[in-house]
């Protein structure tokens, strides 16, 4: 792994309620190339506000988040360039109902990377085949399963090329026997060297593909490392007593 730094995290604060809630009290961190960066922590630890804040979707009460050098929470910055780059999959799939997955998938490169229809259909369908989904561009979101539809949502957002994909607890919403598909796919993303940041509560995929896991609670980082050191030899006693209630 290199060690260029793609995200790199500066103080970030985020308030809500004039301060009285504080989503993010204080978060630092880097993401390099390449890494696979997983963050853990009980509910309403931050997590989530973390991963949102690395696209601008939340944006920080303060502190700066710079994106390859640029830093994007600063004053007129044209995030829209930015998260061009940085794919996002949700815990809900957000597909258009209306639309074939095929139409649904190359909506953004046709519309935002202006690439010609033939062209973007041939890399989808490409896509839709390295996810097990290649017979799926003709179908309709609701003909599908939860795990296809976020395996859907995976290739939508592999389809922009991005530098980096944010996973916002992408198998939370679905039946537990849909889970392990949609792990796979991640694996083997995390295996071709997409960068990656993480927030699940999928502990043994966060042991087996994490370069790093960070745990997050109360608005900050409580301790970041290896998989073997956070979940062999955890040191702080905050962690010890969430790994007790979650492995």
């Amino acid at each position: 792994m290199t060690d260029n730094i793609l995200i790199s995290v500066k103080g970030v604060k985020k308030h809500y309620l004039d301060g009285k809630v504080k989503a993010l009290n204080g978060v630092d961190i880097d993401i390099k190339r390449g890494e696979v960066v997983v963050i853990i922590g009980p509910s309403g630890s931050g997590k989530s506000t973390l991963l949102r804040s690395l696209n601008l979707l939340e944006v920080p009460t303060e502190g700066s988040i710079f994106f390859e050098g640029e830093d994007i929470a600063a004053q007129n910055v044209n995030i829209n360039k930015h998260r061009q780059k940085m794919g996002m999959v949700f815990q809900h799939f957000n597909l258009f109902p209306h639309m074939t997955i095929m139409k649904n998938l190359i909506l953004a490169p046709t519309k935002v990377l202006k690439m010609n229809k033939e062209k973007a259909e041939e890399k989808a369908q490409k896509l839709l085949e390295r996810v097990g989904l290649g017979d799926r561009g003709g179908s309709y979101p609701a003909q599908l399963s939860g795990g296809q539809k976020q395996r859907i949502a995976i290739v939508r957002a592999l389809c922009m090329e991005p530098e980096v994909i944010l996973f916002d607890e992408p198998t939370s919403a679905l039946d537990p026997e849909m889970v392990g598909e949609v792990l796979d796919v991640m694996k083997d993303l995390a295996k071709a060297g997409m960068t990656m940041a993480v927030v699940t509560h999928e502990m043994g995929f966060a042991r087996e593909v994490a370069d790093r896991v960070v745990f997050m609670d109360e608005g900050i980082i409580i301790e970041e490392g290896t998989p073997a050191e956070i979940f062999d030899n955890p040191q702080n006693p905050r962690l010890k007593s969430f790994l007790s209630k979650v492995l």
